[in-house]
């Protein structure tokens, strides 16, 4: 292992290339930015191939073709990016092709600003294009698990022929911590359905339309199928003082980081509350959230957005127990005495 002070950003660049990725398609966006830079630099040294296309759309179609030829492939973008990418995440949702999809959020709707919100929740975990698909998302918290991640993405993009998110804002994607990187490229295998412009894979066919309405249907079949697996299979949480908690913080990302202080600072008041933290958003960890429902009497869903997760966790609580949201918006995150403030209060309001 090599350990490197590294921004998160930029980790996920080095870790694409020990992940085996051969091909980067991509347009630079703030905060996003310096995975491209990176990928520009270390990309062209190994022999991989790096393009800066002409635009987003682009850049998805690109990662299209070279996925459909059997080459792990990685594209990356932030918020305004990433929804001009949907309509292509679509079509190789639709065609099984696997890819591996970089998301630094920012601040919206629309330009927003560059600072880090959490917005792109659903549109990323709900299936921001058109049709009946859904996307693997991992949400990592620091550098460490944005290359961690990033190789786990293109691992689960080739178990399951599908396209794989990687989401963060853009505060883990700009932090700067120690890293440890593989010593090794990890080997990629042949895909048998992929096309190599051989005599062996000529007949295969690679393609995201059907005219015949029965055929459509059990193309779909076969999606929700795989989806159903990966919902049972590839569900990925981390939990903190969660055992005794008689109320629970959920989080992720960089308010998973700001939610674990906030647990040590009122632990330390006598007050039992914990830290649940989703690493899958889809799949999202419904079943372990749940369990805490016959001891937890809160939970609160802390998020930079307009709350887009906490619908998530309700449905997971199924009504057992109450969830709270709280969050900020545009860029602002809270304070640290802001949030002692306001779990507080949902505290005293709830439990006493």
């Amino acid at each position: 292992m090599k350990r490197e002070f590294i921004k998160g950003n930029e980790a996920i660049s080095k870790a694409a290339l020990l992940a085996g990725c051969s091909f980067y398609f991509g347009y630079p966006i703030t905060p996003s930015s310096e995975i491209v830079h990176a990928c520009a630099q270390l990309f062209p040294l190994v022999g991989a191939g790096f393009l800066q296309a002409e635009s987003e759309v682009a850049s998805i179609n690109m990662c299209y073709g070279a996925a459909a030829a059997g080459r792990r492939v990685m594209t990356a973008s932030s918020s305004p990016g990433i929804s001009l990418k949907q309509e292509g995440v679509s079509y190789m949702a639709s065609a099984e092709l696997p890819v591996v999809i970089i998301d630094i959020m920012r601040a919206g709707p629309g330009l927003g600003n560059i600072w880090p919100e959490q917005s792109d929740y659903n549109q990323v975990v709900k299936g921001g294009g058109h049709g009946s698909y859904k996307c693997p998302v991992l949400a990592p918290n620091c550098p460490q698990e944005m290359c961690d991640h990033t190789i786990l993405a293109f691992e689960l993009a080739d178990k399951y022929r599908t396209p794989v998110y990687v989401l963060a804002d853009a505060y883990i994607g700009q932090v700067m911590e120690p890293v440890e990187f593989p010593s090794e490229v990890l080997p990629v295998a042949k895909k048998e359905w992929a096309i190599y412009g051989d005599k062996e894979s000529k007949h295969n066919l690679v393609t995201s339309i059907q005219m015949n309405t029965i055929e459509m249907e059990k193309v779909n079949v076969v999606l929700q199928k795989k989806y159903k697996e990966i919902e049972e299979k590839e569900v990925r949480f981390s939990e903190y003082m969660t055992d005794d908690a008689e109320m629970i913080i959920v989080a992720y990302g960089i308010s998973s980081r700001l939610a674990r202080s906030v647990v040590n600072d009122l632990r330390s008041k006598g007050i039992k509350i914990g830290l649940f933290r989703p690493i899958t958003l889809f799949p999202f960890p419904k079943k372990q959230i749940l369990k805490h429902a016959d001891h937890a009497k809160l939970f609160v869903a802390l998020e930079l957005s307009n709350g887009q997760m906490v619908d998530d966790v309700r449905l997971a609580v199924n009504g057992k127990r109450p969830v709270e949201y709280y969050g900020r918006m545009g860029g602002a995150v809270p304070t640290h005495d802001e949030l002692i403030e306001q779990i507080s209060g949902f505290y005293k309001k709830y439990i006493g």
